[in-house]
């Protein structure tokens, strides 16, 4: 028979059992820093700032003394600008990750020079079984047309080759890529896109929107872990860019379990606000099984993703009157009208925030038609629905975001991205509500910011930059493009900040730094604020904090 335990030893015994909640809380003042943040409508300064754990305990103007306690780690900022972690309201994660992972295509001079890049690549990763690749972009190369795959041919003639245009709405594959998904001369065109055909009616290897699922459903999927793996590789890298949260602008039910088994590992650098596209494999159950949210708030799932239509470069973006440089075409809209608004109502009813992509004016003007009946019959202005992209718009629809309570999602480089090939597509009438920010704000709408990486560098600064000089790196054009519809400095720095984090219903955490929100904000190389306009994009980050924990150091 064993002995009873004494009372010491059932003390220590209790107290092993209890130590992993019997964490010390550690505080930590960040002194020496050019702070800033909103306080209000109003930009506050400030020298310090103390968080324990997760949590901010106070900002500390230059005037206020500082706490002196020897269980306080104290680390000096150098003079350095801080401000909150910046928050993207639209990108990819997972295509973000995997573009890291893939041929990269961005600002190739011409088709051959993507060809030349691809081989290059396939020659480094001879494993791969298809070669992939993202980032052409037609509109910048001398011939100004859609490549070939008989200029894949040439050097992949055994090999399948998959390659995304810049922003993921078109795709160039080579004659074996065809064949393996069975394309021929007779395959017809779906609902919602194009196969694009030569005057013979033969394929030339470039699929339009809902067209690249023909070629993308012959490449065997990611597994959930390994998802996870080429998340973790994304976060991190955002985390660089001063990203301490990402609204991840739709995703599938597989993806969405592998952020939730990244935040139950602690594996997440960021936090993910994350939309479920619509619709996709398993919506339904998956709406029906409810919101999630992590309790340290990592990631959150209480939105969806509807594509209305395609995008402006490839000319699938949908429009009211035909192309101003393609007569006959008017885009492309990727859900029937009644079966887009059967999607908006079962997510409003089911309580789900609606993120609608929309392109063109035609496209925009059903988004808002849309949400003006639904928001009415489901009572739910306060979801704060939003438009991501929000590009083209009839002046007249401008109104519409404030008086539904609609967020307007944009993404600024955009405009400096397009805007060599914008006022051909739309012409000199309908460029005028084309990123139209000073409208859409002067009408009291919100912007919610973003960058739609992998499409943009997801670098934040180049966003702030684009906001506002209206200009790309090369300071042109002169003045901006368009430039009445600059943004102002605080204004831009709002909509990646506060706006943005009101967006995600998370305005009461993140999005400005104050006592009791969470800690997250980033250490720059320079002063946004203070430096000249033009040089903004060039701002690095040196560290990262979230959640109270450095994600990122420059080296």
């Amino acid at each position: 028979m064993m002995k009873p335990l004494s009372s010491a030893v059932k003390t220590v015994l209790l107290l092993a059992t209890m130590s992993p909640t019997l964490v010390v809380a550690q505080t930590t003042l960040i002194t020496n820093i050019q702070g800033y943040t909103l306080n209000g409508k109003s930009l506050e300064r400030f020298s310090a700032i103390a968080f324990t754990d997760d949590k901010i305990d106070k900002i500390y103007s230059s005037e206020e003394q500082l706490p002196n306690a020897k269980n306080i780690t104290v680390i000096d900022g150098k003079g350095k600008t801080l401000i909150p972690g910046l928050i993207d309201s639209h990108g990819h994660i997972l295509s973000y990750g995997l573009s890291l992972l893939q041929a990269d295509l961005v600002n190739t001079t011409s088709a051959q020079d993507a060809v030349n890049k691809t081989l290059n690549y396939a020659k480094n990763n001879t494993q791969l079984t298809w070669i992939q690749g993202r980032g052409w972009n037609q509109t910048q190369w001398p011939s100004n047309a859609f490549p070939t795959a008989a200029s894949l041919d040439k050097y992949f003639p055994d090999q399948p080759v998959w390659l995304a245009r810049v922003d993921g709405h078109a795709g160039w594959a080579n004659s074996k890529a065809m064949a393996l998904a069975g394309i021929t001369k007779d395959t017809l065109s779906p609902d919602g896109g194009e196969i694009i055909k030569d005057k013979n009616g033969m394929p030339t290897g470039v699929f339009i929107d809902n067209a690249m699922d023909l070629i993308n459903q012959s490449i065997a999927p990611l597994t959930v872990q390994e998802q996870k793996q080429v998340l973790v590789k994304a976060m991190d890298s955002l985390a660089s860019f001063g990203l301490t949260s990402v609204h991840d602008a739709g995703i599938d039910t597989d993806n969405l379990n592998a952020f939730k088994a990244l935040s139950q590992e602690n594996a997440m650098s960021i936090r993910v606000n994350a939309m479920l596209y619509l619709p996709s494999p398993n919506w339904q159950q998956t709406l029906d099984n409810g919101q999630y949210r992590s309790k340290d708030d990592m990631f959150t799932f209480n939105s969806v993703k509807i594509q209305a239509d395609g995008a402006l470069g490839s000319r699938g973006a949908a429009l009211i009157e035909d192309y101003s440089d393609h007569a006959g075409h008017k885009g492309l809209l990727l859900n029937t009208p009644k079966a887009f608004e059967n999607l908006v109502d079962t997510s409003m009813r089911l309580g789900f925030q609606v993120n609608s992509h929309a392109i063109g004016d035609n496209a925009n003007k059903l988004v808002l038609d849309t949400y003006e009946k639904y928001i009415k019959a489901t009572k739910t202005k306060d979801l704060r629905h939003r438009v991501e992209h929000a590009q083209v718009l009839r002046i007249e629809d401008i109104p519409r975001f404030s008086e539904l309570d609609v967020i307007a999602a944009m993404q600024a480089t955009h405009a400096t991205s397009d805007k060599n090939m914008a006022q051909e597509r739309l012409g000199p009438t309908r460029i005028l509500g084309a990123y139209a920010w000073r409208k859409l704000l002067n009408a009291n709408a919100i912007i919610a910011a973003g960058s739609d990486f992998p499409v943009e560098s997801p670098n934040p600064f180049f966003g702030l930059h684009a906001s506002i000089t209206r200009q790309d790196h090369t300071n042109s054009p002169q003045g901006g493009w368009f430039a009445d519809e600059k943004m102002t400095p605080l204004e831009a720095f709002r909509s990646f900040t506060i706006d943005a984090a009101y967006s995600g219903h998370q305005e009461n955490i993140i999005g400005s730094l104050a006592k009791g929100k969470k800690a997250d904000f980033i250490l720059l190389d320079r002063n946004i604020f203070t430096m000249p306009e033009q040089d903004i994009w060039q701002v690095t980050v040196d560290k990262t904090w979230v959640d109270g924990k450095l994600v990122y150091k420059k080296k």
